[in-house]
């Protein structure tokens, strides 16, 4: 499908659906990307994650001392990536749903 189909099918009223796993695939490789080059500039630049939490939360945010391990890295990995198809599965579903 070109790129002038899908704007007309847009245009037209044309009901268009999500393949709901694919999304999830893609929105997990994507959540895997981030975090590995989060985690990378946390470990290499301790700083960047207390200006980011400023400059993001808009306020002074202490948060210790950055424990930086193997168990760490899987378990924040796990985590976002789970984080990721449910936030993506259900916006699929939603998206699939709402005419």
């Amino acid at each position: 499908m070109t790129s002038t189909s899908t704007r007309s099918s847009w245009l037209t009223g044309d009901i268009a659906t999500l393949d709901t796993f694919r999304l999830i695939k893609v929105s997990m490789a994507w959540i895997t990307i981030l975090y590995v080059l989060c985690f990378v500039a946390v470990a290499l630049f301790p700083e960047v994650r207390s200006l980011f939490m400023q400059y993001t939360l808009h306020a002074d945010v202490s948060m210790g001392q950055s424990i930086i391990t193997l168990g760490t890295f899987v378990a924040g990995l796990i985590f976002w990536n789970v984080m990721a198809a449910v936030g993506f599965g259900l916006f699929a579903v939603l998206f699939n749903r709402i005419k």
